[in-house]
């Protein structure tokens, strides 16, 4: 029997270089996490810091070209250099991802059900009978109207919502003991976000999954994961417990992400906090800390090599070398 407090998952230095039109790109930079069984962990960043392409390696979904170093294990298990064929008994079993856009992760030419029962008779032993049946009852769980009669029914025949409902019960179908949750909510309206994160919760906590949730909202990992890691660059700014990152903020990029979000009961025509400047491209990262060409409290020591990571209590790191200043107030932003 598996010990309950050894890591399931464990990554440790995970680098991850694309090649891209403007030459090498190294797209993830010395990621390292562990999760437990019923752990949920959070990243958040920009688009282009690297949050999906932590994913994408740990499905074994990153293009052939990509250069992948470090080390990814499942129960002890390595995963970096595993060969496809051997990845693909995993993928859809025991690491599932649901992906950020339902229309593109379902197939318009098969039926909802076709495709919730391909991953139980691709990895189970049961009839197909029994897939549909199981389903049936999968898409009943994450609240699809009228499963039983709507099994045959095609993805476009559903609002965005439902699609990101059937999508969440494909991925759930093996019970898998990671699940990826990339920006599951996006382009969901408010009422349907909030239904469709608190059904993966639930879902979590029933069926005791390792969770990483995605997202470029602060609010969404907030009140979604217990422990987080802010990524900028391809590599981890700031991580730790979220109560505490959020409590003390100790990297400038994560303060700015929290200055721009909006607020209730600003005054109509009031201008959102940006940070300034771009983020880099990934094939001209700096030698030293991404965040510079952007970051108030810059000086000539911080361009000269990516900073280590700072251990400012708790288990919360800063990959800064300015925390006196950038933490002089608790960390807390206005």
């Amino acid at each position: 029997m598996a010990n309950a407090d050894a890591p399931l998952i464990e990554v440790k230095d995970l680098g991850v270089r694309l090649n891209t039109s403007r030459g090498p790109a190294q797209a993830v930079r010395g990621v390292s996490f562990t999760l437990r069984r019923g752990e949920t962990l959070g990243l958040v960043g920009e688009s282009g810091c690297g949050k999906s392409v932590t994913a994408l390696a740990l499905m074994g979904l990153l293009p052939d070209s990509a250069v992948i170093s470090g080390s990814i294990r499942l129960e002890g298990a390595e995963l970096v250099g595993l060969p496809d064929a051997a990845y693909c008994k995993l993928r859809g079993n025991r690491i599932s991802m649901i992906f950020q856009e339902p229309m593109t992760a379902l197939n318009p030419m098969h039926t909802i059900g076709r495709q919730v029962a391909e991953p139980l008779l691709r990895h189970t032993s049961v009839s197909a009978a029994e897939a549909r049946q199981e389903a049936i009852a999968l898409l009943d769980r994450v609240g699809l109207p009228d499963a039983s009669k709507r099994i045959d029914a095609y993805p476009h025949q559903f609002s965005g919502g439902q699609r990101q409902r059937i999508t969440i019960a494909m991925a759930l179908a093996c019970q898998p003991d990671v699940l990826i949750a990339d920006e599951p909510t996006t382009a969901l309206d408010v009422t349907i976000q909030g239904q469709i994160l608190d059904l993966i919760a639930d879902l979590v906590a029933e069926r005791g999954m390792a969770m990483i949730l995605i997202s470029h909202d602060l609010g969404v990992i907030a009140e979604n994961v217990a422990r987080m890691m802010v990524m900028y660059g391809g590599t981890v700014v700031e991580s730790g417990e979220t109560q505490a990152v959020f409590t003390r903020m100790g990297h400038p990029y994560t303060q700015g992400l929290f200055r721009a979000r909006p607020r209730l009961g600003a005054r109509k025509g009031t201008r959102l906090t940006t940070i300034a400047g771009t983020v880099p491209e990934l094939a001209d990262l700096p030698a030293g800390c991404t965040f510079a060409d952007r970051c108030a409290i810059v000086e000539a020591r911080c361009r000269a090599a990516l900073p280590p990571v700072v251990d400012v209590g708790g288990s919360h790191g800063v990959r800064c070398i300015r925390t006196d200043v950038s933490m002089a107030d608790g960390g807390v932003v206005a």
